[in-house]
């Protein structure tokens, strides 16, 4: 195996067992959404995480941590890491707004509607009674749920991707210039999501269409996470930053009714403009603010040194 690169290698493992797992569900006649499917999802967040070990443990025998920037050193960018996401969330709810087919409601109507398809109107009446009896009003106990899970079990979920993304990935691609590094790691990213997706994750309503949607969705957030990872020195940031944007994504839905899931929400048209803006701020700091200016660069250049002594 040591005759194939370690980006080829890893690659091979991540979609093989990736694909494998969610073609056997389907298959077998597993449905999503359902408790299979939720364990499926979760599982499959961790392949990245698994494909890396075999690469760089069993094969190549090199120390993980050393190397794929495994840091829980905090500085400030593991707050901007937690913190962004809700915001992003925030800034899709109002953008949706700005659609004539969208409008606000304050009961959470719209919330309920998306989960039409996927529960019993059993499931859909016990949800809305638990709403009802939130002792907080639900976007702030949604806030406040999704910033402490965000830092706890979402981060370890989204470890389980960013070990290969944002560690392993950054690493094999430290000779490239940032923009060009984000965008193929971007690009790997949200290929990997199409089989989840094409089972009604995150585009239930469009799930064909939601493959491309996510793809394109993964580019344009590569950046931000490839310039946490950089900034914060850590893995770990990025793993918190995931974790909270899936744990704060439904802010930005809540109290929203109309559109589409290819229109509103994180991943739906009015994310892509929040994500943009979002993005276009970061640049905006990193060409007039920071001093290291790490999107005109290779990525290695900012990356902390290897070990010199990588085998165990």
């Amino acid at each position: 195996m040591k005759n194939f690169s370690k980006t080829t290698l890893f690659l091979i493992f991540t979609f093989g067992i990736s694909f494998l797992m969610a073609g056997l569900f389907y298959v077998l006649g597993g449905e999503y959404p359902s408790t299979g499917g939720t364990v499926l999802a979760i599982a499959y967040m961790f392949t990245p995480a698994l494909s890396v070990f075999i690469v760089e443990k069993l094969v190549h025998h090199e120390n993980i941590r050393n190397r794929l920037l495994i840091s829980f050193k905090i500085n400030g960018w593991f707050f901007v890491a937690w913190l962004v996401p809700p915001v992003m969330a925030f800034l899709t709810f109002g953008i949706s707004l700005l659609f004539p087919s969208v409008s606000y409601t304050p009961g959470m109507e719209g919330l309920l509607s998306r989960f039409e398809d996927m529960l019993t109107p059993e499931q859909l009446e016990e949800m809305s009674q638990s709403l009802a009896t939130m002792p907080l009003p639900p976007v702030l106990l949604i806030l406040l749920q999704g910033l402490l899970a965000g830092i706890t079990i979402n981060a370890v979920a989204g470890f389980g991707e960013e070990l290969g993304w944002r560690g392993f990935l950054v690493r094999q691609f430290e000779n490239m210039r940032f923009w060009k590094a984000a965008l193929i790691i971007g690009f790997i990213w949200g290929v990997w999501h199409a089989p989840m997706i094409l089972m009604g994750h995150n585009y239930p309503q469009h799930p064909v269409a939601g493959a491309f949607m996510m793809t394109f969705w993964c580019i344009l957030l590569s950046p931000l996470f490839l310039y946490v990872t950089i900034k914060s020195q850590s893995v770990i940031a990025a793993s918190v930053m995931h974790g909270t944007l899936n744990a704060t994504g439904a802010l930005a839905i809540i109290t929203i009714t109309g559109g589409s899931d290819l229109l509103t929400g994180l991943t739906g048209l009015a994310g892509f403009i929040a994500v943009s803006l979002t993005l276009a701020v970061f640049v905006f700091y990193d060409s007039f603010v920071s001093k290291e200016k790490i999107m005109r660069g290779k990525v290695g250049k900012y990356l902390p040194a290897e070990p010199s002594q990588n085998k165990n």
